[in-house]
């Protein structure tokens, strides 16, 4: 039977990509929504068998719609994380000049990593959001008639109707966005030389000094932490999660012993996933 991978459409997005990369040359067929609960819900709900989201930008921060959904909405773990560089691109539906140019749309994310770029060239221009870039350029590319531009991906480019008007628009040329692959299934992946855990750590409201304590078990087991982060319980003011990624995979012994510990401090763990990361090379066209 083919599997189905749920991704962030409509086609054309870097998500698209993020999920091509993890199921290239496999009998996978992908599946676009038009939000990121939906990729979720879909995958909660038996609808497709993986899913893969954008959870991290290297510019922007967390995508907190992603990980609250991960955390309060689904339970299903991660099975995979690429790191996929981002490069955002203005395309219009005809070649005009800049200076034509009444609105510009796209992802709120792509529009805060081209800032500079419009700050400078574009500064009166009016903004609209989508809810990907590639919707962005797909609304482009549907009004010729219109003098608007969109802020996409390379992709996106070969998709719509809609040519260049100017490549590498990008504040950082070190941009990457990581995604998630979730799934209740296990797949055999390409090999890889780092693998991650990643935990859901909730702290006892009354446990003065609880979070060093947390952090503790896993220092003197030498255990690397890549990344901590609070995100609120929802459950009232000034309560939180912290979500921790460990440089380690999943054992019998050195992880399991360190949550014993954490959990008889009163604090609750939720292992989120343990699984293979990778990096996409950059290809920059001459």
């Amino acid at each position: 039977m083919e599997r189905r991978v749920a991704f962030l459409g409509p086609r054309g997005t870097f998500s698209e990509e993020a999920a091509r990369f993890f199921f290239e040359n496999q009998p996978v067929s992908f599946v676009p929504y038009s939000s990121i609960p939906n990729v979720l819900d879909a995958i909660d709900k038996g609808k497709v068998e993986f899913a893969v989201v954008p959870i991290e930008n290297s510019i922007e921060g967390t995508v907190n719609l992603a990980m609250d959904w991960l955390i309060h909405q689904i339970d299903v773990p991660i099975r995979g994380e690429v790191a996929y560089p981002i490069s955002q691109h203005l395309m219009a539906a005809k070649s005009i000049e800049l200076g034509q140019v009444k609105k510009v749309l796209s992802h709120p994310q792509a529009i805060a990593q081209s800032q500079l770029f419009l700050r400078e060239y574009l500064p009166d221009v009016e903004i609209e959001y989508t809810r990907s870039t590639a919707e962005a350029v797909q609304i482009v590319g549907a009004n010729p008639q219109e003098p608007w531009a969109a802020v996409g991906n390379r992709i996106s480019q070969e998709i719509y109707p809609v040519v260049f008007l100017r490549e590498y628009i990008q504040d950082q040329s070190n941009n990457y966005t990581r995604f998630f692959l979730v799934s209740s299934l296990e797949w055999e992946f390409r090999a890889s030389n780092r693998e991650k855990t990643t935990i859901l750590v909730t702290l006892p409201s009354d446990f003065p000094g609880a979070l060093h304590q947390v952090l503790a078990a896993f220092a003197w087991r030498k255990i690397n932490l890549s990344r901590i982060e609070s995100r609120p319980t929802k459950t009232g003011l000034g309560n939180y999660h912290f979500i921790i990624d460990l440089e380690q995979k999943m054992d019998e012994i050195l992880l399991p012993g360190a949550f014993a510990e954490i959990e008889a401090l009163g604090c609750q763990v939720r292992k989120l996933g343990s699984y293979p990361c990778y990096v996409k090379s950059i290809k920059v066209n001459s």
